[in-house]
């Protein structure tokens, strides 16, 4: 179920005072498609402009690839490549071939079917933040991030139906890098029936990793090759290079027929040039890049198109987001994916400190522009602080309000001759009201959306509730999930063994992450 301001037992959890029987809501947040029409930024000709802009940077001034595996993928296609540099020339040719080879629809099996999600054009998908080494409440204030924080966040993610991939919500510092991905993974396997998420920090950890997701799943290996149930995120090094981990994953996923989402991360300004079309000129070109080399690995490898681009302070030089800069730049990534026709990944986030009203108009600004862009996958949108280096509890949940109110809008609005509500029209007088009429009391209580953390109660009601704000309603209701701990159900034995599988590798020293 969808979490919509009700406890586990469909209860209406009112600000204050005793809950009161509410009839559960159908709705459906599962599988959202995206409602809104998609905003352009520049003309058709520039888009077109910008991708042969990119594609020139590829073939004249190349991109540096530090994996030695990879220059040699990039040379057996056809590429020039200056081992003594690392520089790799990427003939267009090698791009469009790649492009056309890489799937436009990838569905990616869950833990249950009904989490299945499909990443096409058209399809729209959120991940809270993720990434952060530190994570925030009111209970514990600010802190580096740690197993049980890890933990708690997948809780919470797996809680509400409007989240649908498990990101790398932050990093639990207090595990050695060499297990960490053992507990990372079985946290998300266990606490969580979405789909799971991979680094990409080498070889060794991705085997572990795909081989406890293929055991618990209780997958063959060609059943696991053949279609995709865990993803990674692939970051380029901006400006114009990949780095050994990176190239690694998309090397891996390729191979194994798991999905790689590549993002260069690119701050105008700072990483990329100062203007939205110089920015997207190199991100375009690096994800150009990063897509061959899986497509080269394996033609039809399942992969996303992506971008993070947004701006700097220039007086400080420190990340902004949810800027107009950071907008314009959504919209132009959206264009781009378009144009070469791919699944996209892009991202909502916030520059404040604290859960506060900055922190809100950023995260809602940023969330508009990847929504209006027509972004696949929309990642940070919820919980993310100080340009990602937080993840705040509260965040999270109010962040939530928001996305469910925009799963709503992508619900069909019925006009149907009930809905035209002829009969209460003939019911009520002129000057009469429509609280008890039949037509009302058929639907009253399922008709509209029920906030989550919002308090709709008037000041002394409010006041005499303890005068509670958001923040503080939204810390109750996260306690709540971590507490009530309502994990999917799982088969006995596959725990066990995904159990024994951590414990064997982790005696004889866990695999340590690559560099």
């Amino acid at each position: 179920m969808h979490r919509e301001g009700r406890t586990r037992t469909g209860r209406r959890r009112p600000s204050g005072g005793a809950a009161e029987p509410r009839s559960a809501r159908s709705v459906n947040y599962r599988q959202l498609r995206n409602p809104f029409p998609q905003m352009a930024v520049f003309s058709a000709d520039r888009i077109a402009a910008i991708h042969d802009a990119a594609l020139s940077v590829l073939e004249g001034l190349g991109i540096r690839v530090l994996l030695p595996e990879a220059r040699a993928v990039f040379r057996a296609a056809g590429a020039r490549v200056d081992d003594e540099t690392g520089m790799v020339h990427l003939g267009r040719e090698i791009v469009e071939a790649a492009l056309a080879s890489a799937p436009t629809s990838i569905t990616c099996r869950a833990g249950t079917r009904s989490r299945d999600v499909v990443l096409e054009p058209g399809s729209l998908v959120f991940q809270p933040g993720a990434g952060a080494p530190h994570a925030t409440d009111l209970a514990r204030g600010r802190r580096p991030g740690t197993g049980r924080d890890f933990r708690e966040l997948v809780q919470i993610t797996q809680a509400f139906d409007v989240l649908h991939m498990v990101p790398p919500l932050v990093e639990p510092q207090d595990i050695a890098t060499s297990l960490r991905h053992y507990f990372t993974m079985e946290a998300q396997l266990t606490l969580s029936d979405k789909l799971p998420f991979i680094y990409s920090r080498g070889t060794p950890q991705v085997m572990d990793c795909f081989e406890m997701v293929r055991d618990f799943r209780g997958l063959s290996d060609e059943a696991f090759q053949s279609e995709s149930h865990c993803y990674t995120i692939i970051n380029t090094n901006s400006p114009r290079q990949l780095d050994i981990p990176m190239s690694q994953g998309l090397i891996d996923f390729a191979r194994y027929g798991q999905v790689s989402i590549v993002t260069p991360f690119t701050l105008m300004g700072a990483m990329a040039p100062i203007t939205v079309a110089g920015a997207l000129t190199l991100s375009h070109a690096e994800a150009l890049a990063a897509i061959a080399l899986t497509q080269l690995v394996r033609p039809g490898a399942p992969v996303c198109y992506g971008t993070f681009t947004s701006n700097v302070d220039m007086r400080s030089g420190a990340p902004a987001f949810g800027t107009p800069e950071h907008f314009k730049a959504s919209l132009a990534a959206g264009q781009l994916a378009r144009h070469i026709g791919l699944p996209w990944r892009c991202a909502s986030g916030s520059a404040a400190n604290i859960n506060d009203t900055q922190a809100a108009h950023e995260t809602q600004f940023a969330l508009w522009g990847c929504l209006l862009a027509g972004a696949t996958v929309i990642i940070h949108a919820a919980g993310w602080l100080e340009g990602g280096l937080t993840v705040s509890y509260e965040k999270l949940i109010t962040d939530l309000e928001v996305l469910q109110m925009v799963a709503e809008l992508c619900a069909v609005t019925p006009a149907g001759e009930g809905e035209l509500a002829l009969d209460a029209l003939a019911e009520v007088p002129p000057g009469g009201h429509f609280f008890g009429a039949a037509h009302t009391m058929a639907r009253y209580q399922t008709e509209f959306y029920e906030p989550l953390v919002a308090d709709w109660s008037n000041f002394g009601t409010w006041a005499e509730r303890g005068s509670r704000d958001s923040n503080s309603r939204a810390t109750a209701i996260w306690k709540e999930i971590v507490a009530t701990d309502a994990r999917p159900q799982a088969d006995a034995d596959r725990v066990g063994r995904l159990h024994d599988f951590i414990a064997r590798r982790s005696a004889d020293g866990g695999a340590p992450p690559e560099s």
